[in-house]
């Protein structure tokens, strides 16, 4: 197919099939539930994962809840990622690990700024456990007093690990930085005071307002039969005690109506006692729904998206001053941020910064070359369909497409969408992207002052040439 299906929360069934062979297949049961499969021919694993649309953005200090279910949920949604492993009434968390321990399968969970998921992978033949130890955990876990605060010592020390890796550090403070007060800004693990101060209770209440049945979305990919899985998620939800006759329409998802961010900084230095500066520069992006998302996958591609991309072949293949450096866009239901990252020894940082800036600024200015973007879109296509010979890629593709945007990309729709970005395009968006503030973020052995010249004397961005027409944004509400 050539153009998106649309996932309509009002349609309780769907079939069709997609390039490559595969079968999607799609149930809305009447308490909301979504059930979503992808059947990939030749496979002999599936990948299942349990979402809910709920995430680091969604917690509120305690000073701001207005509600109980919310009020004073910060670190919540990292503490549940946690503790729905560790037991239920009729499992420990010794069993659970066990049940995909002794089949070889993996099983582990991913917290992010707007969902979170849990998923496992497994042998076919393994699937019908794997749901059944999944359903109980998402209904019944115990959230045990006990493994309460042991997990909230395991937390901590997740967060000193990444703490102690400057590149984290880079990234988790340049979103601060662009995204200034939304609540995007925030890392998505929480912080040591949040999770300190975070208390069962208010994970528990944090459980029970985003848990539920038209909360709920299941898919799954690879060797997965779907009227079998409807039917082990039905029986399984059901024998945990939740009401799946009420009914109740999914929960609606976000709005797409694009909020201004407004800068934390345009400069913060971290002190840490390190061979290197990690160097991140970003500015506001786009949101996941803008129709010149494509378009700006070919722009981070050509600046920084490989061996052959611009800042690669000035920075490491040209200059010799650093090991990697890359470009990377982050897109959002209502905001979005697109940067650049690299690392180098304190006597090189400044001009690798420098050399950073300046490659995007000539992007905006002057444009792509049509050779660049031919390459780019081979590239692009050829990662694409290398990622989608794994069931883990189909199966959260299901799952982001549900709770995100509401349709569904295969592989030729993604091309189709691809092949129409042209050059023009491109030139549009990084201008549109350079004209907002920027905002840079070093870590390591760093001058207070060695980077103040970079963002104090940012080059001017170019005036659209007359008659130019930058592609829009989609509507709000458009989905």
């Amino acid at each position: 197919m050539t153009q998106p299906i649309a996932f309509d929360l009002d349609s309780p069934e769907m079939r069709f099939s997609v390039s490559g062979g595969g079968e999607i297949a799609r149930t809305v049961l009447p308490s909301g539930v979504r059930i979503l499969t992808e059947f990939m021919p030749g496979s002999r694993s599936v990948t299942l994962g349990y979402w809910v649309a709920v995430g680091s953005r969604d917690e509120v200090p305690a000073a701001d809840g207005t509600d109980g279910s919310h009020a004073g949920s910060l670190g919540s949604t990292h503490f549940l990622e946690h503790l729905l492993f560790k037991g239920t009434p009729t499992r420990t968390a010794f069993d659970i690990a066990e049940a995909f321990d002794s089949i070889g399968g993996e099983h582990n969970a991913m917290t992010a700024k707007e969902y979170t998921c849990y998923y496992a992978k497994v042998r076919d033949q393994d699937l019908e456990m794997s749901v059944a130890v999944m359903s109980d955990m998402l209904t019944s876990s115990l959230i045990d007093p006990d493994e309460f605060e042991t997990e909230r010592g395991v937390i901590l020390e997740e967060l000193a690990m990444a703490d102690d890796d400057p590149s984290d550090v880079a990234h988790e403070h340049l979103s601060l930085a662009v995204m200034g007060d939304h609540p995007l800004g925030r890392p998505i693990g929480g912080n040591p005071q949040t999770i300190r101060e975070a208390t069962r209770d208010a994970v528990v209440q944090h459980f029970r307002a985003n848990y539920r049945p038209n909360d709920l979305v299941i898919s799954a990919a690879g060797a997965v039969n779907h009227d079998e899985l409807v039917g082990w998620v039905t029986k399984t939800l059901t024998d945990a005690g939740w009401d799946l006759g009420e009914k109740a329409r999914p929960v609606s998802r976000r709005s797409f109506a694009r909020v201004p961010l407004t800068r934390a900084t345009a400069l913060e230095t971290i002190e840490r006692p390190i061979e290197q500066i990690n160097i991140a520069l970003g500015f506001p992006g786009i949101t996941y729904t803008d129709d010149r998302r494509a378009v700006m996958s070919a722009m981070s591609g050509i600046l920084g998206g490989g061996m052959s991309s611009r800042l690669f072949q000035e920075v490491r293949e040209k200059r010799g001053l650093a090991y990697s450096v890359y470009s990377f866009s982050s897109a959002y239901s209502d905001a979005g941020m697109f940067g650049m990252f690299s690392s180098a020894s304190p006597a090189k940082a400044h001009e690798v910064a420098t050399v950073m800036r300046d490659e995007f600024f000539a992007l905006a200015e002057r444009g792509v070359t049509e050779s660049e973007l031919a390459r780019i879109k081979g590239q692009l296509a050829g990662a694409s369909a290398l990622a989608l010979e794994d069931t883990d890629t189909r199966m959260s593709r299901l799952g982001r497409a549900e709770i995100g945007s509401g349709e569904f990309y295969d592989y030729d729709a993604s091309l189709a969408m691809l092949s129409k970005v042209t050059a023009d395009d491109v030139h549009e968006l990084a201008r549109d992207i350079a004209s907002g503030p920027m905002s840079l973020v070093a870590v390591g052995k760093c001058a207070k002052h060695a980077f103040d010249s970079l963002v104090e004397a940012v080059p001017a961005v170019p005036a659209a040439p007359a008659g130019a027409d930058g592609v829009e944004a989609a509507p709000d509400g458009a989905s």
